[in-house]
């Protein structure tokens, strides 16, 4: 199947990667659009995991003030080089994920920074609700396992859908960018100031 520019422009609006990339990717897979997608998903996966161990001693921090002045974020956004951390599409990515912070208010950036205290409560709560509904002992387990799974991927920012693309969770939208900047990118802390909380 011939690869038109009709096709080509289609997959970079849907992906924002590089024309070649795209090219490439819809020649792979014979003009098949999804196939394509996840083709240049998977390889955003790639350059992301060869990339994670490298510093990133770059950045910025970006703000987000909510209308009204009742609701700000701060996020920290690391990156390699100076020269990335002063691209559009580095600072764009940076007040995306700033706004995401002040719309879905996450607990932490990763799983593993959930504090301890909140799961272990959580835990206790679907015990219980499960025992009260009558569930059989054998499988309580696997229901509050499956319960606090889904609850820290709710709570950790990299795990959340984000708020304006719900098909991408914030660690596709930070792969995608990755692989497009070709270099090791993170987000490294934020803080969510509320007035009255």
């Amino acid at each position: 199947m011939k690869v038109t520019s009709q096709m080509v422009k289609e997959l970079r609006q849907k992906t924002n990667a590089g024309m070649m990339d795209c090219k490439r990717a819809l020649e792979e897979t014979e003009g098949d659009m999804e196939k394509s997608v996840d083709l240049l998903r998977q390889k955003g996966l790639a350059v992301a995991a060869k990339r994670a161990d490298r510093a990133t001693s770059e950045g910025t921090v970006e703000t987000y003030i909510h209308a009204g002045g009742k609701l700000g974020v701060m996020v920290e956004v690391g990156c390699e080089t100076d020269f990335v951390a002063k691209t559009d599409d580095f600072l764009a990515f940076a007040k995306d994920v700033a706004m995401h912070i002040a719309a879905a208010c996450p607990l932490s950036v990763t799983r593993d920074e959930v504090p301890q205290d909140l799961i272990e409560r959580e835990r206790d709560i679907y015990v219980n609700q499960a025992k009260e509904s009558g569930k059989p002992e054998n499988i309580i387990d696997k229901i509050v396992t499956g319960k606090i799974d889904k609850y820290v991927a709710e709570n950790c920012l990299m795990e959340q859908k984000f708020i304006k693309n719900p098909d991408l969770t914030i660690q596709d939208l930070l792969n995608e960018l990755i692989a497009k900047m070709g270099e090791n990118i993170s987000v490294k802390r934020f803080a969510r100031y509320q007035l009255g909380a």
